[in-house]
């Protein structure tokens, strides 16, 4: 007797990067940060009394709550936090949209979206990238019968950014749809709109402590906006789970965030490192998609992107390859320290004279 649904059945998962344990690889495959987080973030686990771990955390977060709308100077009222921006992210579709609804996204970008929309019946209305991978704001100006869209910006897996007057262009110009922007990459760029969330009730921005703040292991993403957006992810958490961040991830976060000075200085050394490696790949035959993230996007004229990646692969360096339409022939490479780009550009190289 078959016990599954007809959604499980049929429905086809995220693959998330891989988390090799045959050997030691340079890892540059899931976008982590290559820094450890805040020494404040450190001093926090040291003096955390474990006895706590028998009570249950907080249900409301109130304190990490605060933190970010302070961050932002937002109210309290405007912040919802979960378990990682994934979690957040999926509670938006039971929150925003009903079976059989339309939601737009672009073609290329973070393919999670894809398995959210099948799980709740949410129809998916993807908008192709143009020729150099970029968003064009004007596509997303007369969608009929759309409920909402969901912009990844900077855009994942590509790195390409969409600006932020562009960005708000099409923020003003759906005020009857809800517009998600997924700022997970949003700290190493200049195009966020976290400023005015509350100048639009249709903006909901999300967002992750896994990649600046190097806090990927410790699960905690948020979304700020209008009240009333946040209200409605609230009550969708509070049928689903009411602990989502558990109390050691809330001090951290707490921890992490406070401590602006050391995080600045990892987002410049992730910048500068991004177009150094850039450069050197191009100088090596590739094209190289212009990044805004922690991560670059390329191709070689002559390398399918499979043979680089298996390549590096059996040589310890770790990348990503989809097979997905329009970028098969591309690997996403994320930032790491500068020696272990050293290594990786060591690696290509090697593979490019083989082919030569």
């Amino acid at each position: 007797m078959n016990y599954l649904s007809r959604r499980c059945k049929s429905i086809l998962p995220y693959t998330a990067g891989e988390q090799p344990q045959d050997k030691k690889y340079v890892k540059l495959n899931t976008n982590e940060c290559p820094y450890p987080p805040s020494p404040e973030v450190e001093t926090v686990l040291k003096e955390f009394d474990a006895g706590r771990l028998r009570l249950y955390p907080d249900p409301e977060n109130k304190k990490l709550v605060s933190a970010i709308a302070q961050k932002y100077g937002l109210e309290d009222d405007n912040v919802f936090v979960g378990n990682g921006s994934d979690e957040v992210l999926c509670m938006c579709f039971p929150a925003f949209f009903d079976e059989n609804d339309k939601v737009a996204y672009a073609d290329v970008t973070y393919s999670f979206y894809k398995v959210w929309a099948h799980m709740f019946g949410v129809t998916s209305h993807r908008i192709p990238l143009d020729e150099e991978f970029r968003l064009v704001y004007g596509d997303y100006l007369s969608l009929d019968g759309v409920k909402g869209i969901i912009i990844c910006n900077p855009n994942a897996p590509t790195g390409t950014a969409l600006n932020r007057p562009d960005l708000l262009k099409i923020v003003e110009g759906n005020p009857d749809k809800i517009v998600i922007v997924d700022e997970a990459y949003g700290e190493f760029a200049s195009c966020s709109v976290t400023s005015c969330v509350t100048d639009y009730p249709n903006l909901l921005v999300v967002k992750t402590m896994s990649k600046a703040y190097a806090l990927a292991g410790a699960r905690c993403g948020y979304a700020i906006g209008n009240k009333a957006l946040i209200d409605a992810l609230k009550l969708v958490k509070n049928s689903m789970n009411s602990y989502t961040v558990n109390a050691l991830t809330e001090k951290i976060a707490i921890a992490a965030l406070n401590d602006k000075k050391y995080y600045a200085g990892i987002i410049d050394k992730i910048n500068a490192e991004r177009e150094e490696t850039a450069d050197s790949l191009r100088e090596l035959g590739f094209e190289v998609l212009p990044s805004s993230g922690n991560f670059i996007f390329a191709k070689h004229k002559q390398l399918s992107g499979s043979e680089i990646y298996f390549q590096l692969k059996e040589n310890g360096v770790l990348v990503r390859h989809f097979k997905s339409d329009r970028i098969s022939d591309f690997v996403r490479i994320t930032i790491g320290t500068h020696e272990e780009m050293k290594t990786l550009i060591s690696e290509v190289k090697k593979i490019v004279r083989r082919k030569d």
